[in-house]
C-alpha cells in the first residue's frame, strides 16, 4: 500500500500560503512508517516547532472494468512541519521532511463506499481543535475532483487497489501543540478524536 497526497487542492487554502492556484495537481507520498497508530496519539517530532493540522478526504483505489476507481472514502490528517516546509521551499527542496516524517499521517478506520453517494453529491468533513471547528469544507470545492486526480496521478504511477489518496486541505489550517484535542468529523459523523503529546523522550 502506497500513500499519495495532493496539496494546494483547495483554492482558499493555497490562498491562506501565498500559493498560485496550480493548473495540474501536486502529488508527493508518505510513507507506511508516517501512519499514526488508530487509538493515536499524535506525538510531535522534536525538530520542528510549527506542526500544522490539515484535515483531508482520504481515498481507497479499488480496480473496476479495468480502471482505477475511488471505491471508499473516509478523512485523514496530513500533518505538516511548516517551518521545515518553507525552508524546503525557497530553496526549492522536495517536501518529504516537513510531509512524510514519522506520525505525519492519520487515517480513520470508518470508510464509507463510494456506491452510497448520489452522482454529483458532495461530502462534507471538519475538524475541531479543543472543541471548535478550525477547518471544514466539502468534496465539492476541490480544485481537481477525484476522478482527475486519479488520471493525474496515473500519468507517472500506477494506483493499485488499496492505495490510499489523499485529495487536499480546505482553508483553517494551523499549529498544534501538546494537550491538544483533534475531533474529526465525515458527514457530520465523529470518526477520530486523537490527543496530541510533546515529543517522545531521547527524540
Amino acid at each position: 500500500m502506497k500513500i499519495v497526497c495532493i496539496g494546494r487542492n483547495y483554492g482558499e487554502h493555497a490562498k491562506e500560503l501565498g500559493n498560485a492556484i496550480p493548473d495540474e495537481p501536486v502529488v508527493f507520498l508518505k510513507p507506511s512508517s508516517s501512519i499514526v497508530p488508530k487509538s493515536g496519539p499524535i506525538v510531535l517530532p522534536a525538530f520542528s516547532n510549527d506542526i500544522h493540522h490539515e484535515i483531508e478526504l482520504v481515498y481507497s483505489m479499488a480496480r473496476r472494468g479495468g480502471r482505477t476507481v475511488a471505491d471508499r472514502v473516509s478523512i485523514g490528517l496530513d500533518l505538516t512541519a511548516r517551518d521545515v516546509q518553507q525552508d524546503l521551499k525557497e530553496k526549492g527542496l522536495p517536501w518529504e521532511k516537513a510531509k512524510a516524517f514519522d506520525g505525519s499521517a492519520y487515517i480513520a478506520d470508518a470508510f464509507v463506499a463510494m456506491e452510497s453517494f448520489p452522482p454529483g453529491h458532495h461530502i462534507d468533513f471538519m475538524l475541531k481543535k479543543n472543541g471548535h471547528v478550525v477547518q471544514g469544507g466539502h468534496s465539492g470545492q476541490m480544485i481537481f475532483d477525484v476522478a482527475s486526480l486519479i488520471a493525474g496521478v496515473e500519468r507517472y504511477m500506477t494506483l493499485e487497489p488499496g492505495d490510499l489518496l489523499f485529495t487536499g486541505t480546505p482553508a483553517g489550517v494551523g499549529r498544534i501543540a501538546p494537550g491538544d484535542r483533534l475531533e474529526g468529523y465525515l458527514l457530520g459523523e465523529l470518526l477520530f478524536d486523537l490527543l496530541v503529546e510533546p515529543p517522545a523522550t531521547g527524540q
